[in-house]
């Protein structure tokens, strides 16, 4: 782990986003090196904080022994919309707090992200943008958006387009928060704790490769005794008293509606266009390295060879063969992280 510096705020004042209107848009971050060094981009996934509460961290790939390292490079993370460190209805005054928080895509939170880079920071190009399953899906949007900015990009874990069996996995989840007894769409007035229960119990079994299950993985090497108190600590334990109900939903939303095909394209844009799609990927100029997970039960491998197959800029697949599933891509075990790091490195360094 790298020491960065403390979590700040770049407030963007109004700014339009898909649902609607934030007054008063807040966009957490934090930078880890020299600003005089190339910048890396590493924004948040699902479930990731800043501040490391929770389910996942940010700071588990930075370090001078770590992929990303803040002695040659200029980190940047960035809080994801929804994630309780950047506007979210969990932190957002009335009348836009809670279930009244409007819908946010990916690409609203890219072009925040690159108001914090270029005003707040002062960055005039970035030299890679990385992240991991949500984060992988803003690794390719930015340089679809932003072409001449960023010259390359590793989505980790993730996709161009959140495909129709990915958004189908998170309905049930989701189904699972909001039908909840103390959910109260959405107007609880305390920690749905059966609800947020529930939600992890249904997550978890999409987040390993099922070989994972079958060497009782769960176990962690002795530090669970079984199944059940892998769920209740790692599952149940990684939302309660750290993520607001609403945010995850605001947040999954997000997810479910990611397609490239659809930047600049107004409002709630639902409908995917596959020539759009085609376009979009063969238009990137950034130079690509795509690690999905061989065992990934959402972002498939397969998902990733075909993305790649549309790409004319000489980017390259590299599979993660591990049975962790998704959750190999995200600092989940040594020889994952250890594969991740010299992939990554590696592509760094290229010419």
């Amino acid at each position: 782990m790298s020491t960065g510096t403390e979590i700040q705020y770049y407030r963007h004042g109004r700014f339009r986003v898909a649902g609607g209107v934030l007054p008063d848009a807040i966009t957490a971050y934090r930078t880890y090196g020299d600003p005089a060094n190339p910048c890396i981009v590493f924004p948040t996934c699902y479930g990731g904080r800043l501040d490391n509460a929770g389910l996942l961290g940010q700071d588990y790939m930075i370090g001078t022994d770590k992929a990303l390292d803040p002695s040659k490079y200029y980190i940047v993370t960035l809080a994801l919309f929804s994630n309780g460190e950047s506007s979210s209805p969990s932190n957002t005054p009335a009348p836009y707090n809670g279930p009244y928080f409007p819908a946010v895509s990916y690409e609203d939170n890219i072009r925040a992200q690159y108001a914090v880079l270029t005003k707040a920071l002062t960055v005039k190009k970035v030299f890679c943008v990385i992240g991991f399953s949500m984060g992988g899906q803003q690794a390719y949007y930015w340089p679809v958006m932003y072409p001449d900015f960023v010259e390359r990009f590793i989505p980790i874990c993730g996709s161009a387009r959140t495909s129709q069996h990915n958004k189908c996995f998170l309905e049930g989840p989701k189904a699972a928060l909001v039908n909840s007894k103390d959910f109260d769409n959405g107007h609880y007035s305390k920690e749905p704790q059966f609800g947020l229960r529930a939600f992890g119990r249904v997550y978890s079994a999409w987040a390993y490769g099922q070989t994972w299950f079958r060497e009782h993985g769960y176990l962690m090497d002795g530090l669970y005794a079984s199944l059940e108190d892998f769920l209740r600590a790692e599952w149940e334990g990684g939302f309660l008293g750290t993520w607001d109900a609403n945010d995850l939903i605001t947040l999954l939303h997000t997810w479910q509606t990611g397609d490239v095909s659809l930047i600049g394209k107004t409002g709630l844009a639902s409908g995917s266009d596959d020539s759009g799609f085609t376009d979009s990927l063969a238009g990137i100029k950034a130079k690509g390295l795509i690690m999905p997970c061989r065992t990934d039960l959402y972002f498939p491998p397969e998902d990733s060879e075909i993305e790649v197959s549309l790409m004319k800029n000489g980017s390259k697949l590299v599979v993660i063969d591990s049975v962790w599933g998704h959750m190999a891509g995200g600092g989940s075990n040594p020889r994952d992280d250890e594969f991740i790091k010299e992939q990554v490195r590696n592509f760094l360094a290229e010419a």
